[in-house]
């Protein structure tokens, strides 16, 4: 190895080969580990240091070495300290790769003219050149089969698969990222714990203006079909995260609570839909349709509404 490589080949080599290990084993991000670690360039340096004293130790004990021997042996060291390393095999295969003529053949290849005493060589191409225009010839003809006669994959079939598959991967994150739920995908939370913890924060921050029952105070009645702002999850959520009507409504609440909660609480307020309250307030806004319920059961809900308000009615006047 000495022998093959001098010192300040050696080195370098070594030192950059522990440099890509830690930079591999040291999780860093989008920084190489020595600027985000200041520390691995103290590292580095003291490895620098080790390897150059390693050399000069192996050096000099060569050095006392060398002058413990007799003149005979001084002779036998410094001719393999100074033999040179023989490839002959790779001296071979670069003659067959280039398909260089000897020296000595070169009056067989040249050509007749000269310009100013400049004489040409009729050499052939070189393998290494031939060798690779007949690799691109095949790959020519197997990307040609593959994509315009048997309709492979191109690009665009390609990105579309990615994003396709992105797009679940993505889809699949948000389903255990609950705080990147947003007034477009928030859904109705119907597991014990979400409501549980929905109620929590109701009796919290929302109590107080919409009593316990969801009756209403300074709030409005969150028990029956009316609502100023909209019903449904999706209204609910955007009124509770961006706030009310301007100047009198209720704050935005995006800057106390995560998106999570709102989505609890939210869904919390939306089971007092249908309940009796101790006092409830009038009704406020308008009548809310869930358009995307079938219109068979906004007829028969209604219908039932209207029977129900009749029998109310009937029974005062009695």
């Amino acid at each position: 190895m000495k022998n093959l490589f001098p010192s300040y080949v050696r080195v370098p080599v070594f030192f950059f080969i522990i440099f890509g290990l830690i930079e591999f084993a040291i999780e860093s991000g989008d920084q190489p580990a020595f600027m985000k670690y200041p520390v691995v360039i103290l590292f580095l340096l003291l490895v620098l240091i080790i390897l150059i004293a390693i050399e000069a130790i192996i050096g000099s004990l060569e050095n006392v070495m060398l002058h413990s021997l007799d003149e005979v042996g001084k002779e036998r060291f410094l001719a393999s300290k100074n033999k040179e390393v023989n490839f002959g095999w790779l001296s071979r295969l670069y003659e067959k790769l280039t398909g260089t003529r000897p020296i000595e053949e070169e009056s067989e290849i040249i050509l007749d003219h000269n310009y100013d005493g400049i004489k040409e060589l009729d050499n052939a191409l070189p393998p290494w050149w031939l060798y690779g225009f007949y690799i691109t010839i095949i790959f020519g003809v197997v990307y040609m089969l593959k994509y315009h006669v048997f309709d492979g994959d191109n690009q665009i079939t390609e990105l579309e698969t990615e994003l396709a598959e992105a797009k679940i991967a993505i889809e699949e994150y948000k389903k255990t990222a609950k705080d990147l739920v947003d007034y477009n995908t928030v859904e109705l939370l119907t597991d014990v714990s979400d409501l549980a913890q929905g109620k929590q924060i109701f009796d919290v921050n929302c109590v107080a203006c919409h009593k316990a029952d969801g009756g209403g105070g300074i709030g409005p009645n969150m028990t029956d079909e009316y609502w100023i702002l909209g019903g449904g999850i999706k209204n609910v959520f955007k009124t509770v995260s961006e706030g009310g009507r301007d100047g009198k409504g209720m704050v935005a609440w995006k800057q106390i609570l995560k998106p999570s909660e709102i989505a609890q609480v939210s869904s919390y307020v939306l089971q007092f839909q249908g309940t009796t309250p101790a006092e409830p307030k009038a009704a406020e806004g308008e009548i809310w349709i869930d358009e995307s319920i079938p219109e068979e059961t906004i007829e028969e809900t209604t219908q039932e509404t209207n029977a129900v308000e009749t029998d109310s009615v009937q029974s005062g006047s009695n």
